[in-house]
């Protein structure tokens, strides 16, 4: 039940992130949740659309592993460790800003346990 609960938050985590890349990215919360500048935001609109459906398609993927219930457990693995998530989380907090290892690999992780020890 905690595992399903911690999956459910890292989905949403990456809806907002989404809805942050697809349609905020060039709006004043847009670029202050990634420190954009103007000019960088407008210049790379349609780089963060593609990262932000990224970003969809794991939320996808780990809300289908929630809605397949216990046959859904190598879904979930999947999608939190096996180069999606965390994996994601984790290259992200070494290439871009340590910020991500907070906001998507660290939520990914303690999912990732909770799950394991269910």
């Amino acid at each position: 039940m905690l595992a399903n609960i911690l999956i459910a938050l890292v989905a949403a985590i990456h809806i907002y992130i989404l809805i942050l890349e697809i349609f905020l990215w060039n709006t004043d919360k847009g670029r202050k949740a990634f420190n954009l500048s103007t000019d960088f935001a407008r210049d790379t609109k349609t780089m963060a659309a593609n990262q932000g459906l990224y970003n969809g398609f794991l939320a996808a993927g780990l809300l289908w592993g929630l809605w397949l219930g216990e046959t859904g457990f190598q879904f979930k693995i999947f999608f939190l460790i096996c180069i999606c998530v965390l994996a994601a989380g984790m290259y992200g907090a070494l290439t871009v800003s340590r910020k991500i290892l907070y906001a998507q690999a660290i939520p990914a992780l303690i999912a990732l346990i909770a799950l394991m020890s269910h």
